[in-house]
């Protein structure tokens, strides 16, 4: 049975309010709109759908997942996730937010939960929530999302209206994906977004940047 208070705690910690600094990052999405790539909100919704598919997205709700199981082995995720990580500018993305998220939950649980990567850390800490799987991927896949559309919001530009409308249209897609990584075993593991983790490398050497991924 799901907790509602548990359920109250999940939306504040994976609220864009949290204090992690998601606005700050982009995921490369910078690069890509700078040189071309994504233009409209139409060509944002397929981004932000190959992200979710095949991306970033997939894998860290792949690891999340694994690191709420009872037996996780939180430091092989750890060094999974980094090992993964196919930029610089990722690594330090996934252990910044970690590393704040991480201090804000021992502050308020008076828990201590050491720095890990964003997707360990917030499965660990949700570990004990009474809540399944999927609705945790649910609300953490739709942060992605969010955190993807605002930058794009403020960089391509696009329109308060015409931003929320993109990730409306992809709710269905997040509750399915979120349901589907929730039943699949971390051996599934993958990331196949080249082109996305292209954007992530060059990034780096963008002469004026807004973002810092």
């Amino acid at each position: 049975m799901s907790d509602p208070t548990d359920r109250l705690r999940l939306v504040q910690w994976l609220s864009p309010a949290f204090p992690i600094g998601a606005f700050a990052y982009s995921q490369g999405l910078e690069y890509a709109i700078s040189s071309g790539d994504v233009q409209n909100a139409q060509d944002l919704a397929h981004w932000i759908t190959a992200i979710l598919r095949h991306g970033s997205g997939r894998a860290d709700a792949l690891l999340l997942a694994a690191a709420r199981a009872p037996s996780a082995d939180l430091a092989a995720l750890s060094d999974l996730a980094l090992a993964l990580a196919p930029s610089a500018e990722r690594v330090t993305e996934m252990m910044e937010q970690g590393r704040a998220f991480a201090s804000t939950i021992s502050a308020i649980t008076g828990q201590h939960h050491p720095a890990r990567p964003y997707a360990v850390a917030v499965g660990a800490a949700t570990a004990a929530l009474k809540l399944p799987t999927a609705e945790v991927l649910t609300l953490w896949l739709h942060g992605l999302t969010a955190q993807l559309t605002s930058a794009a919001t403020r960089f391509v530009p696009l329109g308060q209206t015409e931003a929320q409308s993109v990730l409306a249209a992809l709710a269905p897609r997040i509750t399915d994906l979120a349901a589907e990584y929730a039943s699949l075993p971390l051996s599934a593991l993958s990331s196949t977004t080249p082109r996305a983790d292209l954007a992530a490398m060059r990034h780096e050497t963008m002469p004026v940047r807004i973002f810092r991924t």
